[in-house]
């Protein structure tokens, strides 16, 4: 029997969940990934003023954008300074990740309702195994769509093909509001012209390799000599390349893994010191084992290594690790343990960026306890 496998991904989903608490918004460039302070405010007269790009001062990168912004050169991943060199005028909304995770429960829900084989790869995007659900695969996806909009007023794109390579690179071809279907057949018209790094797994170093050998497009991947592949990337790389370019992907799809850690990070405004600055970065470090308590609590695990990270104003990274005698999901002791590991530190130059994360993690017997109230200065020395 030939596979049907979906891949799901919600359009602009966290700018999507913005413009349903601001519809006035709609049809507008939006960008978001400011700070609280960049809350529309509300005027007398009952009307909202938004933050606008070009007012942002600081260092911190979009975390989406609207497709009206990315018309105008803005995407995720970019610095929010540099992006108001092009789109000035583009509303600023700061992030709300706990409306997003809300929301993308619901979409989950809506499809496991239909079709229960998921695999969750991320808060936006999911594979489903439709192979054994007995409807035409246009209509099927059509009624999913229609139940993640009824779940969540949200559209998303999904495509349809025999494996999930092919399917992921499908949702991204009509985007917004998508829906396509491919099989082997569509390979070499719809697949081939496509830039090679639209395959899942080739990233920017692969793709300058790949350009200086003179092979930019999927079909001149395909085209390309396998023994030659092999030499130039070895053999496990250079066949994959060679398979995944004729649309070749035997992976089903994992409806459960275990995770190995759970991080939460974040970048600071400005270069931070240890001393100086020990009260802000104490609010910050307890804020990050609050959040990895929290992400552990939710989970029901329980972690037995404890670190951190922290990057300084010259972009060297160290990180430390330290196993804890007893399993831990509380805040507090994240945070006594995660202060050992920061006395392995020196601490002499600014910091720029601090994470804390909990590995080697095992279920949690019984009810994870109550996490609980974080006390004290945090220590840097």
């Amino acid at each position: 029997m030939t596979r049907r496998i979906a891949h799901l991904d919600m359009d602009a989903f966290f700018a999507s969940v913005e413009l349903l608490r601001y519809p006035e918004l709609r049809g507008q460039a939006v960008v978001v990934g400011g700070r609280s302070m960049h809350q529309p405010v509300i005027q007398p007269d009952g009307s909202k003023r938004f933050a606008r790009l070009k007012d942002y001062v600081g260092r911190g990168v979009i975390t989406t954008s609207t497709y009206e912004a990315r018309a105008q050169g803005v995407f995720s991943g970019m610095g929010l300074m540099k992006s108001a060199a092009l789109a000035p005028d583009a509303i600023l909304l700061p992030a709300n990740f706990d409306a997003y995770r809300e929301y993308s429960r619901k979409f989950k829900a809506a499809v496991a309702s239909m079709a229960p084989l998921i695999e969750d790869r991320g808060i936006d995007e999911i594979y489903i195994d439709l192979t054994d659900i007995d409807e035409e695969s246009r209509p099927l996806a059509e009624r999913i769509k229609q139940a993640v909009f009824d779940a969540t007023g949200l559209t998303c794109s999904i495509a349809i093909s025999p494996n999930k390579l092919l399917s992921k690179i499908g949702s991204d071809l009509d985007k917004p509001n998508g829906l396509t279907i491919l099989d082997e057949s569509d390979i070499e018209a719809r697949i081939w012209p496509l830039l090679a790094k639209k395959i899942n797994g080739i990233g920017p170093k692969a793709t300058e390799r790949l350009t200086k050998l003179g092979i930019n497009t999927i079909g001149e991947l395909a085209a390309a000599d396998p023994a030659f592949l092999i030499r130039k990337f070895g053999q496990n790389t250079g066949a994959w390349l060679h398979r995944v370019a004729h649309g070749i992907d035997e992976r089903p799809v994992v409806t459960y893994s275990e995770p190995k850690s759970i991080s939460r990070e974040t970048t600071l405004e400005r270069d931070l010191h240890a001393k100086h600055d020990r009260v802000a970065l104490s609010v910050m470090f307890t804020s990050l084992c609050e959040r990895v308590a929290d992400g552990l609590k939710r989970k029901g695990y329980v972690a037995r290594t404890i670190g951190i990270k922290i990057r300084f104003e010259d972009f060297s990274t160290v990180t430390r690790d330290c196993t804890v005698m007893n399993e831990v999901s509380d805040a507090g002791e994240i945070r006594k343990a995660a202060g050992e590991c920061l006395k392995r530190v020196s601490l002499r130059k600014r910091i720029r960026l601090l994470g804390v994360r909990a590995s080697s993690l095992s279920g949690q017997i019984g009810e994870v306890s109550s996490m609980s109230q974080v006390q004290g200065q945090f220590v840097w020395e």
